[in-house]
């Protein structure tokens, strides 16, 4: 009788102390501030190696230095499990506000239950969580934006002409949505005849499209869902010596500049210090106990 009381006790101690483990210190947590000057944002970034990136980071960081309120940056590097490291060190830092762009929309879930269950509000930029509570998306519209490179291709090079697609990250939201727009018209209208992942990644685009030249020899055009992806991608076309249509996504720096030097034929231009100055306005409604829609659209246009 004796024995089963003492185990019951250390089971019971267990559970006890894994509830704890699961929650930061009292310090730790966040609490209720009349000033926002008083607050602090944890950031988590997919990857800084994207100059998309670092621009949206840059909206943060700007929006937030007006209001007063204390920014602490991380980076994914592309890589889940840091994410999820990286957003559980925020939370352990008392931060009031997660936002975060995730490296995947499936595999962040957990860290926005996680925050939800600690009371710590959660915006996503860019990128959307697959589950649990997100107070707003801010992002552009990927769907219209896939449509948008799709009608381009038809008015450049014609209906039915031979197309392959450079996809993003597998599991990211944005390349999903970016992907759904694009083959809403071009599944009808263009002969899409290969896609394959290059991770959003120039060098990845590179090598993915030295492979997609080489085993067709027919390709007129070419969506990549990215502008890094589409850089890549020129650059395997040049040394090829073939003229081939490629879109881009995102319309960064490199990117404008590519359009502008007839390299890349057109971008799909989002605007990503503003999704970044508009994801600080909505956190900061959020921390002073307003409300804010479920997705906040940022425009889109297309440079050609």
């Amino acid at each position: 009788m004796k024995k089963s009381i003492s185990l019951l006790l250390i089971i019971i101690l267990v559970i006890s102390l894994s509830a704890c483990s699961m929650n930061p210190p009292e310090w730790a947590k966040p609490g209720k501030h009349k000033e926002l000057k008083d607050m602090k944002i944890g950031l988590s970034i997919s990857t800084l190696d994207n100059p998309f990136f670092v621009s949206l980071k840059n909206g943060v960081i700007q929006e937030a230095a007006s209001k007063g309120i204390k920014v602490i940056t991380v980076d994914a590097q592309n890589d889940t499990e840091k994410q999820m490291n990286d957003i559980e060190d925020l939370i352990q830092q008392g931060v009031d506000m997660l936002l975060i762009n995730p490296t995947d929309s499936a595999a962040i879930s957990s860290a926005v239950q996680s925050a939800n269950h600690i009371g710590i509000p959660v915006i996503t930029l860019d990128r959307s969580a697959d589950k649990g509570k997100v107070e707003t998306l801010v992002a552009s519209d990927n769907i219209t934006g896939g449509k948008m490179a799709a009608n381009f291709i038809i008015n450049k090079v014609g209906k039915h002409a031979k197309v392959v697609e450079l996809q993003g990250t597998p599991g990211a939201s944005a390349a999903r949505e970016r992907g759904q727009g694009f083959h809403e018209i071009a599944d009808k209208k263009l002969d899409v005849i290969a896609k394959q992942t290059a991770n959003f990644d120039r060098t990845q685009g590179l090598n993915v499209m030295e492979n997609l030249l080489q085993g067709h020899k027919d390709i007129q055009a070419v969506f990549a869902q990215n502008d890094e992806m589409a850089l890549g991608a020129i650059e395997a076309i040049k040394s090829s010596g073939r003229d081939i249509v490629v879109v881009g996504f995102d319309g960064t720096d490199d990117g404008i500049k590519a359009v502008k030097e007839g390299r890349l034929s057109a971008t799909v231009a989002q605007q990503p210090v503003l999704i970044g100055k508009q994801a600080v306005i909505a956190a900061s409604k959020v921390l002073q106990g307003k409300k804010v829609k479920s997705r906040i659209a940022v425009p889109l246009k297309l440079i050609q």
